[in-house]
């Protein structure tokens, strides 16, 4: 059975909180003092009274709180993880998504925007942000749900730094969204829109693609929801990325 799968009964995505340290399975093996080889064998973290994961559910690379893991091998009593939010937290890009109010997805957009490149933190690999700076983020770009007119403060013609990110936010509300309501929504031409309709539809099938083996471009673009009126020119496209090594 799967570390998550074990995990299911606990709490899980506790974000890691200001002033407390996460490791990952590497570190974990170094604290417990067990050799990589040994730590991949026997997978201590599948124990019943293992400290639970601080990572987000669903997270690829899981992360606990040192100090939990620390007294769990000293046999002590485990540290609680605070539950009062604090600017200072660490986020990951579902939690960052969350405070945000939008998909997972739409934060790997924004995450280039100096708002947030600024500010990320990497653990473990993984790129977190500090709570404070992914409020402040979403506060400098207003409202950021399912938009069903121009979003506000977006002027005449969203910037293009932040045009990638406010598609993706489209295709999340809609996956058959078309150019002309990004037109409107968005104040861009006729073309931008097309065209970064197509390159988001065109990564998201060969995302979907190497997610699923043996599914090709267009049934990827099925299982996304968009009808072929408006896949056409993301197939070919798609099917490059899907190539590119």
């Amino acid at each position: 059975m799967g570390a998550l799968a074990r995990l299911t009964h606990r709490e899980v995505g506790t974000v890691i909180r200001a002033g407390r340290t996460a490791v990952g399975r590497r570190e974990l093996a170094d604290v417990l003092g067990m050799t990589w080889a040994t730590f991949c064998r026997v997978k201590p973290y599948n124990a019943d009274d293992f400290p639970a994961p601080v990572s987000s559910a669903g997270a690829l690379v899981l992360l606990w709180d040192l100090e939990q893991v620390a007294a769990y091998r000293d046999g002590g009593v485990q540290p609680a993880i605070p539950a009062t939010e604090d600017d200072k937290d660490l986020l990951d890009r579902r939690e960052a998504a969350a405070v945000l109010g939008v998909k997972p997805r739409s934060v790997d957009s924004y995450k280039t925007d100096g708002g947030l490149a600024d500010h990320v933190v990497v653990v473990c690999g993984v790129d977190h942000w500090p709570r404070a700076a992914v409020r402040a983020y979403g506060a400098a770009r207003g409202t950021m749900t399912a938009p069903s007119g121009r979003p506000r403060g977006s002027g005449d013609m969203v910037p293009r730094d932040l045009l990638p990110g406010r598609i993706a936010e489209l295709l999340d509300a809609n996956p058959a969204v078309t150019a002309a309501h990004a037109v409107d929504v968005l104040g861009v031409s006729v073309p931008t829109a097309q065209k970064h309709l197509q390159q988001e539809r065109a990564a998201r099938i060969a995302a979907r693609m190497r997610a699923e083996p043996g599914l090709d471009a267009e049934q990827a673009a099925d299982r996304l929801g968009y009808p072929p009126a408006v896949r056409r020119t993301a197939l070919r496209a798609a099917q490059e990325l899907y190539d590119t090594p």
